[in-house]
């Protein structure tokens, strides 16, 4: 009887095994050779699961929003307002190891996705999905009295959500303090606390 294989863990696999590499090695060591010899299969082995390398990156950029999602899930549990909003953002900031990690992986590959997402659906893996929850913590600070009633909620969401990448840009080009990182989230919210 053949063995059965679930695709999309395996895919899950491949995906995280680019992701090790570009940790590893950055980006120029990243390959489908580099990718096999990390799961220690074969070349062609990767090709059952994707159409082409371009497919392997998608994956990738998709698993590091899956995997951001999951934490930010963990780390929310029982928060609400600013101390919920808080928390996202120490998640998507680069403040630890991890997301330090994270961002010298992603930034390297924005270049490359960009030039992938030619349609709507084919950049959707890299849409963070935690865009809800961050606007429904914002949400709770203001009715929480947290933040002042007036507090633009879209144009506070419009620089999370830009300091989020550009903090992450920030840190591959100008490594800096995670303090400082926070330090520029402390400034957003600044004005509208009562």
């Amino acid at each position: 009887m053949p063995r059965v294989v679930d695709h999309d863990a395996r895919r899950r696999d491949i995906a995280a095994a680019l992701l090790t590499v570009a940790a590893r090695d950055g980006h120029e060591g990243v390959n489908s050779r580099a990718v096999a010899r990390e799961l220690g299969v074969a070349v062609g082995s990767l090709w059952h699961y994707f159409d082409g390398f371009d497919d392997v990156i998608r994956a990738a950029a998709a698993e590091v929003t899956r995997r951001t999602e999951s934490r930010i899930q963990a780390a929310t549990e029982g928060l609400h307002g600013l101390a919920r909003l808080h928390a996202i953002m120490r998640e998507v900031l680069p403040v630890d190891a991890t997301t330090r990690t994270e961002a010298h992986v992603v930034v390297g590959f924005w270049g490359r996705l960009a030039s992938l997402a030619s349609t709507e659906e084919s950049g959707m893996p890299t849409l963070p999905p935690w865009r809800t929850a961050l606007a429904e913590a914002l949400d709770e600070a203001v009715a929480a009295g947290e933040l002042r009633p007036e507090t633009p909620r879209d144009g506070v969401l419009a620089l999370l959500r830009a300091i989020s990448y550009g903090q992450q840009i920030v840190e591959v080009t100008e490594p800096a303090d995670p303090a400082a990182h926070l330090r520029v989230l402390a400034a957003i919210l600044a004005p509208w606390h009562p």
